[in-house]
Parts: structure tokens; C-alpha cells; sequence
């Protein structure tokens, strides 16, 4: 082993996912491949991890259920804080089981809001290297931030706009960012309308998307990808 190798087999790693998951009626046919992957990616991440001579120190998941405030105020957001992987495991396994697909009113959802409380979260700041991940599932357009601001249940804090909400989520030399540039990743597995299309697939840097349509598409995602693009970042 090269002193090279042994050093990269020396470092601590931390992983943490945020993994923000369309909870609406439409997302029925689809949620429980999107659960079934979910409650396999401990495993899978630590395989793929262990094949290329590395291993995490520190994996921890959150997860995001939305649906719609225009809808009903109460179920528009179910989350977890994060869960640290494998000792909290059953709790997470209960929460994810526990996500039904109801509800969601008109088209558009609530998802921004929840990509704004993923970018907000408790990100890990200690080890050597880091990675933070937030992967969106959903089949629907999303409404504009603060569009039912005025629920009782909205969450204090969110931006009022996607160009706020853009300014938290940084840039290159951003002084404005929450999120760690060199750590930050975002997987859109979304429909190919705004906001996920455009602006955010294509103005927001590190983001991957892949396109979804209700009722379909989230069948074929691979949960491969994104266990790659963790790996291959680390």
C-alpha cells in the first residue's frame, strides 16, 4: 500500500442525506420503489464504498415527506431530524414505512418548501471530509415559495423566493451560502417543468436531474447514481 493510499484509508468520512420524498395521492404508483431504495441505502453505500478501499465514519439520513399547504396545512410536512445510520436505523425504517402517498390538491406541490428546510438543516461540520446531499423525489411542479405563507403550519424562515432560496443554496465565492461549496449535492428526480428544469437544474451548480412524469418514470431511478455520486465525490 502506497503512503498515498494509506492516508485516503486514514480519513474520516462523513456522509449526510437529506432525501425530501413527494408524499401527494399521484406519487402512489411510485413511493414504494422510492421507500424500498431508501431503506436500502445504508447498505448499498457501504458496499460501493468498501469496493473502493474506502469506508464512513459518520452516515446520517433526514427525511422530508411533503405535500401541499394549499391543501392541508397539517400533512404538508412530516420530517425526521437526522438520523444516524446504522444506530438509529429502526427509527428511520419506521418513518419511511410510515409515509403513505395522500392528499396534494392541484398539481403543483409544496416541494420547494422542502428543498428550503433540506438546505436549512444541521449539516455536519467535523471530520476530515464531508459530503451533504439532498435528493428530491417528486412528480409535480412545485408552487412558488411563500405561496401559502399564511397556513399556521408554514415553517418560519423560508425564503420568499426562488432567488432567495437560490442565495442560501450558494455559488462559487458566495457569501450568502448555507451550504458548504465543496460538500453540497443536489439530485433531482423531478419532473422537467419549472422550478425543477429550469432555473434549478440548469442555473444551480453540483445538481444532477433526472426527469419524472406523475405516475411514472420514478419506477426506473436509479438509486445507483446516486450512491456513485456520493462515493465518486469522497
Amino acid at each position: 500500500m502506497s503512503n498515498i493510499e494509506q492516508y485516503q484509508g486514514n480519513l474520516q468520512y462523513a456522509v449526510d442525506i437529506v432525501l425530501c420524498v413527494d408524499a401527494t395521492g399521484s406519487m402512489f404508483p411510485v413511493l414504494d420503489n422510492v421507500k424500498s431504495s431508501a431503506l436500502q441505502f445504508h447498505d448499498r453505500l457501504n458496499d460501493v464504498m468498501a469496493k473502493k478501499g474506502k469506508a464512513i465514519s459518520q452516515l446520517r439520513l433526514k427525511v422530508i415527506a411533503f405535500r401541499d399547504f394549499g391543501d392541508d396545512p397539517s400533512s404538508a410536512i412530516q420530517q425526521t431530524g437526522f438520523l444516524q445510520l446504522p444506530e438509529q436505523a429502526k427509527d428511520f425504517q419506521e418513518f419511511v414505512r410510515g409515509i403513505d402517498a395522500s392528499g396534494g390538491g392541484d398539481i403543483p406541490e409544496s416541494g420547494l418548501e422542502a428543498l428550503a428546510l433540506a438546505i436549512n438543516a444541521p449539516w455536519e461540520q467535523g471530520l476530515d471530509r464531508r459530503r451533504h446531499v439532498i435528493v428530491m423525489f417528486t412528480d409535480a411542479p412545485a408552487h412558488p415559495l411563500g405561496t401559502h405563507a399564511s397556513a399556521q403550519s408554514y415553517p418560519a424562515g423560508i425564503p420568499r423566493s426562488l432567488d432567495e432560496l437560490f442565495e442560501q443554496w450558494g455559488y462559487a465565492r458566495s457569501q450568502t451560502s448555507v451550504m458548504e461549496q465543496s460538500a453540497k449535492r443536489l439530485v433531482l428526480f423531478a419532473p422537467e417543468q419549472a422550478p425543477w428544469s429550469d432555473p434549478i437544474a440548469e442555473e444551480w451548480d453540483l445538481t444532477l436531474h433526472f426527469a419524472s412524469k406523475a405516475g411514472e418514470g420514478l419506477e426506473e431511478f436509479e438509486m445507483d447514481e446516486i450512491i456513485e455520486t456520493i462515493a465518486n465525490s469522497l
